[in-house]
């Protein structure tokens, strides 16, 4: 629960149709299977207390007072649970039936929700029993209390904030515009389905696509509970399809044909960030009434006492890579089509033919290159008009610069090599600094250098700069101020280090020639540097992940930190779940330090980039995604690492 995190819970019980005492005794079963898992919402399909498939019946006093009698049962035993459950039955008002949601908790019940679209096609036949709700909020007595009858309610927790959800049944979710959709404008985070939805072929998997596009669609994590075994009669069959989607993705989905219950965490901080973050998600609450009620074993405990759930939920240490394979070729087919096509706008935009890119043999300038080369294709250039420059230095190893004329050779574009090394020397030397200091002023002004001669050679060639940064270093400011940082259009400005790699593996991958695979492997397998020390003894001296940290925990924190706006507390506590076995949790809490440090003081380098293509959801650019003041204090930030983490990690 501390976080944000709610644990919740779908199940399809055991029942017999028209069999109100047997099918109460496994409802009470289940709320208290719910209970002890932890769960504190639990949905169950429609008409469970009866029988969605009961018929006629509907009209009998003896089963309408059955399941009115097995609701009190239900009732009584929910006393003290922190649990809150969801159920529908037939319920009688002003002498005329309806489908109703009921919601209970700690012995009361909540209110009534009536189900509004009936279905009276094909094999159902609701309207012949049932009136649907019209959108109304009344008052009733029920066991001797005031309960609300309504299409319009909302049940809040008063002691668990963002635990906030409403209530649909069934064939609401399936017409055009479902009540769902005014639930979450109105505040709910949740939906809860009680549902009967019958087997027929490929209906599963449109049931999925609905419920997890509805969840996307009102940004609330949707529970679906379905009717299964034990309801399925005469020329009916129901399979317990029980769904939990959380804003579009399927967190937990039941066997078919199996009864039984489901459970998921959802992120209830997550679901609210993303509500704050888009401006066209406008809250319209007219009309609606909100029910509140309490968790008994949270009663008196301040929000930053909450107890802290053990995490199960799935939690990618890579956010912005597919753990698929096929999804992950088609999202790096996607993003190479984006960036090629952000270029190949910008050449004809400026009429020129010709641009001009260093080329170190490392990863981003490999990729910069390759998607250089495939906007060239698009635009119809040729591609003799890319100038790629190797410009070694103090630092340059044979295996980079190999692999970067090899990589020249292979795509067909024009090499051109301009040794820095006299240039820089003289350079320190008329700026008075000392002999063999290789300090931030000795490794900067290589990278200044470099920036200036591609800066000439594109006015002598009349071409642009292609910028090879990437978002990572970008965001920890691992770029020389008016050196690399600087282009006249940067194609990976948007990709993250970690799907850099994959950009490359997809290149090598699919490429149509053995020595173009073998030299992209071969750079692939390099360590990261930005080779401006000397080598020891023939190789790479300097390895960036030894000095800022490990990318893919960069990755991570800048994924949580740019897309949902998590505290620290929050992001370190899913990196020690993500990484564990990997990272020490002093080693997470020590590379989330120098991220936030250096998030905030190199922001000033963000706030004059240059353009680039946006290819993903998160993006640091000043003109989109990040207007964040360049001299912003992180202290408040530091705060929440340095208090209690350390004790946490020993």
């Amino acid at each position: 629960m501390r976080d944000g995190f709610l644990k919740v819970m779908v199940t399809t019980p055991d029942i017999r149709v028209a069999d109100c005492d047997f099918n109460t005794e496994n409802i009470i079963r289940a709320v208290r299977e719910a209970e002890g898992s932890g769960a504190k919402l639990l949905v169950l399909p429609e008409l469970c207390i009866t029988g969605y498939t009961c018929g006629d019946l509907f009209l009998q006093n003896v089963l309408t007072e059955g399941a009115l009698d097995g609701l009190y049962h239900v009732r009584e035993a929910t006393r003290g649970m922190d649990v809150a459950v969801v159920f529908t039955l037939p319920f009688l008002k002003d002498n005329k039936l309806y489908n109703v949601a009921a919601v209970v908790q700690d012995g009361r019940v909540l209110g009534l929700v009536p189900k509004t679209h009936l279905p009276n096609y094909s094999e159902f036949y609701e309207a012949r029993h049932f009136v649907p709700g019209d959108g109304r909020i009344e008052h009733i007595c029920l066991f001797g209390e005031e309960v609300s009858f309504g299409t319009k309610l909302l049940f809040a927790c008063r002691n668990l904030k963002n635990f906030v959800f409403g209530v649909e049944i069934c064939e609401d979710l399936w017409v055009a515009n479902p009540p769902s959709g005014a639930l979450a404008c109105a505040g709910a985070l949740l939906i809860a389905n009680p549902s009967a939805s019958d087997e027929t072929t490929g209906k599963a998997e449109y049931r999925r696509q609905l419920v997890s596009s509805q969840s996307a669609r009102t940004v609330t994590a949707y529970l679906y509970a379905d009717a299964g075994e034990g309801e399925s009669t005469t020329d009916l069959v129901f399979a317990a399809h029980n769904l939990i989607a959380e804003n579009g993705t399927i967190l937990s989905e039941g066997v078919r044909f199996e009864n039984g219950g489901i459970t998921a965490q959802i992120d209830l901080k997550r679901l609210a960030g993303e509500r704050r973050r888009m401006t066209t998600y406008r809250v319209d609450n007219t009309g609606f009434e909100t029910i509140y009620f309490a968790l008994p074993s949270l009663r008196d405990v301040p929000d930053n006492c909450l107890p802290e759930l053990s995490l199960t939920r799935f939690i990618d240490k890579a956010p912005f890579v597919p753990s698929d394979e096929k999804a992950r070729a088609a999202r790096c087919q996607e993003i190479i089509c984006i960036q090629a096509m952000g270029l190949k706008k910008r050449l004809v935009h400026t009429g020129m033919s010709h641009v001009v890119l260093g080329i170190s043999g490392g990863l981003d300038s490999t990729l910069a290159l390759l998607v250089t080369c495939r906007a060239f294709e698009l635009t119809g250039l040729d591609k003799k008009g890319i100038l790629a420059v190797t410009m070694p230095c103090f630092g340059t190893t044979g295996r980079t610069y190999t692999n970067a004329c090899a990589l020249v050779e292979e795509l067909g574009v024009t090499l051109s090599e301009v040794k820095i090394e006299e240039a820089v020397r003289g350079h320190l030397r008329d700026i008075g600094h000392p002999d063999g200091l290789c300090d931030v002023t000795y490794e900067n002004a290589q990278a200044r250098e470099r920036t200036q001669i591609l800066m000439d050679m594109a006015n002598q060639h009349n071409a642009l700069v292609i910028g090879t940064g990437d978002m990572s270093e970008l965001a920890l400011g691992w770029a020389t101020y008016n050196g690399d940082h600087i282009s006249m259009y940067g194609v990976n400005a948007s990709v993250p280090k970690t799907l850099v790699r994959y950009l490359v593996g997809y290149f090598a991958d699919t490429a149509e020639g053995e020595g173009l695979t073998r030299v992209l492997n071969d750079i692939l397998d390099t360590p990261v540097s930005p080779e401006l020390l000397p080598p020891k003894d023939g190789e790479i001296a300097q390895k960036t992940e030894d000095i800022v940290g490990p990318y893919e925990l960069h990755d991570f924190f800048l994924y949580y930190v740019m897309r949902f706006g998590f505290e620290p507390r929050k992001i370190y506590r899913l990196a020690v779940h993500a990484f564990a076995g990997e990272y020490d949790p002093a080693i997470i809490l020590k590379w989330l330090r120098t991220f936030y440090r250096r998030f905030f003081a190199q922001q000033f380098k963000r706030s004059c980039l240059p353009d680039g293509p946006k290819v993903g959801s998160v993006a640091v650019s000043p003109r989109g995604d990040l207007r964040m003041p360049s001299d912003a204090c992180v202290a408040l930030w530091m705060k929440q690492l340095e208090e209690g983490l350390e004790e946490e990690t020993g």
